[in-house]
């Protein structure tokens, strides 16, 4: 995978020879050349045929076209890089995309022989036709994928290749598969789904090693812990702060920020030159693209931004997919509902919207970006491709939709190993998840109500319990992006800010449902935050974290009726006497002391639960009552408190097994149990490979204790 420094070296010196005089290099660059112009062609040929806008003199005109866009197409490229500084993103982005629509108006303007037939909407009709007829026939021309981005960003590194001078040293691309548990990859590798990373793994370069995330088995602990191995600082997905009447949001800008505050020491995962695209904290990189906890946006003088937005193979290509993949979408849903399948829960609404976000502009701009850091020979990437975690959550984990994604993203890793193999310089591959998905019928499904209405009919209270369980996980890219593009003191900035008014909330975009961040009166009593089968109530109005012997004073009935719940695993509270403890439905168990009493409620969430359960009892903010659901015994199926038949955030299941495929030359003693194992794992490759600098004293930010297991 990565070259030896004695070969990099070696390289480094060597004379290229001039483009032309290599034969293979130039038969590629041909035969892309023809594919191109005979997909322009078909394109031009059916839009002609379609459309009684534009028509032509003959057959000679449309092959004139055909050249007339290429070079318009390559100049208003051109143009485009040049300009970028000065436009900045948002400018690249609204360029690139009205550049489309540009080069097709000039071309069959300047012919004399095309002629247009209507008012000025006809060059709009034939652009967006043509485009969508474009994208149509090139994702034939690739079978079926969506590949055609990827050979183009692949023709263009080829070019920057042979003037990239080698770095000294090996660098290192962290690829996060969100969601992907090690069972389900084990299995895919053994069914040959997925040829490039089940390759690495059968040829030798690779091994693969479960990991054990804990509790919350979230992304944002996971990745607290991977980027800054501060994931004690993490509770859930969303908890409720009692000193300050708020709930906290982990994918939300203000609330990011402040808890990467807390948590990061200045020598996270990235310190060292390195680079995020796409995560929820930055691991204390020099750049962040697209990450919640800065909601920032890549400067004007990225070529991955700038070549995914100028490209026809880019967001305009991308754009006409989206709608094929909410059109998939309708058809697997309904195809769900035609076999009756079961769990499944209802699927719609904005999660249509946001598959294609994640699976389709997403993707492909991770791609550019990622292509552009290496290029640049950044020491070490980390970036997060959402895509199976976000059709999973709604199709389940195992379903033919979910696993079609990771077969997606597999050809992901195969381009990026090719362009990395293009390179002069070296790089080492890790991919990894976050955690894994555990699939159920809903606890609203299976008993007919929420855990916050259960939980109101045994307190006793004046007012219903506030409820933060929303689906907002897929929002928080897209809110990102634009409270980004909102803040910008530009004229897309102002159409932002005017056009989102309503949405915003003290200069941040909030898009998405509201019953997961609602807000929080100061009479509040009860608030019940959900993450997955992962449930955390707090007594609003009683101050710091409340015992068990104060809350069958206060609501007697309330602990043994969750712990007797069919829809619940066991609930885990304070207590003045011997500290936490797991009450399940016919026995106790103490945490600190593994005294047990009657039947032991860990028994069926395994060897790890104890230990999970302590440390996520000990942390900052966790809830005056942790409730995990019921697993079943035979098929390990989970009841979400969230309406997502695949959910992660509590334990059964798989959900706490994520996986770890690394370079064979870098040695695993054991699994690694929690992911701040992860970052000192991670952390001594980079030494490894000499990416690591020397840390120089400083006062840190010192992060609560850690125990055995960390999420």
């Amino acid at each position: 995978m990565a070259k030896p420094p004695e070969q990099v070296s070696a390289e480094r010196p060597r004379r290229r020879s001039p483009g032309w005089l290599d034969l293979r290099r130039t038969t590629r660059g041909l035969q892309a050349m023809f594919y191109g112009a005979l997909a322009s062609l078909i394109s031009l040929a059916i839009t002609f045929w379609t459309l009684p806008q534009i028509s032509s003199d003959g057959r000679l005109p449309i092959l004139r076209l055909v050249v007339l866009l290429a070079v318009i197409g390559l100049v208003m490229r051109w143009i485009l890089a040049g300009v970028a500084i000065l436009i900045g993103s948002v400018g690249v982005l609204i360029g690139g995309l009205l550049s489309q629509f540009w080069v097709v108006y000039l071309g069959v303007t300047v012919d004399p022989g095309v002629k247009l037939h209507g008012g000025v909407e006809a060059p709009v009709i034939v652009s967006i036709v043509m485009a969508s007829v474009s994208a149509f026939v090139g994702w034939l021309a690739y079978a079926g994928s969506d590949d055609a981005y990827v050979s183009e960003v692949m023709r263009v590194v080829r070019r920057r290749a042979r003037r990239i001078q080698a770095t000294p040293k090996t660098g290192m691309l962290i690829i996060q598969l969100d969601g992907l548990s090690a069972p389900l990859l084990n299995w895919m590798v053994m069914a040959g789904n997925l040829p490039h990373l089940g390759g690495w793994i059968r040829e030798g370069s690779h091994s693969m090693v479960g990991w054990h995330t804990g509790v919350p088995a979230t992304t944002p602990a996971s990745q607290a812990g991977i980027l800054h191995g501060g994931s004690g600082q993490i509770p859930a997905f969303r908890w409720y702060e009692k000193e300050t009447s708020r709930v906290m949001v982990t994918n939300r800008a203000r609330d990011a920020a402040e808890i990467e505050a807390r948590m990061s020491t200045g020598r996270g995962l990235l310190a060292d030159g390195g680079v995020s695209i796409s995560n929820n904290w930055s691991g204390d990189a020099d750049r962040s693209v697209l990450v919640f906890s800065r909601a920032a946006l890549p400067t004007g003088r990225s070529r991955g931004y700038v070549r995914f937005f100028s490209s026809p193979q880019g967001a305009a290509r991308g754009l006409v997919l989206c709608v094929g993949e909410m059109i998939k979408e309708l058809h697997q849903a309904r195809r769900q509902r035609r076999r009756n399948l079961i769990p499944r829960v209802k699927r719609g609404g904005s999660y249509i919207f946001l598959r294609a976000i994640s699976n389709v502009l997403l993707r492909d701009l991770n791609v550019s970006l990622i292509t552009d850091e290496l290029v640049k020979g950044t020491p070490v990437i980390y970036c997060d491709f959402v895509d199976y975690d976000e059709v999973a959550h709604h199709a389940g984990p195992t379903r033919p939709e979910s696993l079609q994604t990771l077969e997606g993203l597999d050809r992901v890793l195969g381009a990026l190993k090719r362009i990395i193999d293009t390179l002069p310089h070296s790089y080492e591959i890790v991919v990894l998840s976050d955690h894994g998905q555990s699939q159920g019928s809903t606890f609203l499904q299976r008993y007919g109500r929420t855990l916050t209405e259960v939980v109101d009919d045994l307190v006793d209270t004046t007012k219903e319990p506030v409820a933060a369980t929303g689906k907002s996980e897929g929002w928080g890219p897209v809110n990102a992006f634009l409270t980004e593009l909102s803040l910008r003191r530009s004229v897309a900035g102002t159409v932002t800010r005017k056009a989102l008014h309503g949405k915003a909330s003290r200069g941040e975009i909030e898009l998405g449902p509201r019953d997961c961040e609602p807000t929080v009166a100061a009479d509040e009593q009860m608030v019940v935050t959900a993450s997955g089968n992962l449930a955390l109530i707090y007594l609003a109005t009683t101050p710091g974290r409340v015992p068990l012997e104060e809350l069958e004073l206060l609501h007697p009935r309330l602990i043994p009726g969750l712990a007797t719940h069919p829809g619940v695993g066991f609930v885990v509270v304070d207590t003045l006497a011997e500290g936490p403890v797991a009450i399940g439905r016919a026995g106790v168990h103490v945490l600190r002391s593994s005294r047990i009493e009657g039947i032991d409620p860990l028994t069926a969430y395994g060897d790890h639960a104890a230990d999970s359960m302590l440390r996520q009892a000990e942390m900052p903010h966790n809830g005056d009552i942790v409730v995990i659901s019921r697993v079943d015994e035979y098929t390990d199926e989970v009841a979400a408190f969230e309406e997502l038949v695949g959910c992660h955030g509590g334990m059964g299941g798989w959900q706490t097994e994520a996986m770890l495929v690394h370079p064979r030359r870098f040695l695993v003693e054991k699994p690694p149990v929690g992911s701040d194992a992860v970052h000192d794992l991670l952390i001594s490759w980079l030494e490894q490979i000499g990416q690591r600098r020397d840390e120089e004293p400083a006062e840190q930010v010192v992060a609560p204790s850690d125990a055995n297991v960390e999420a």
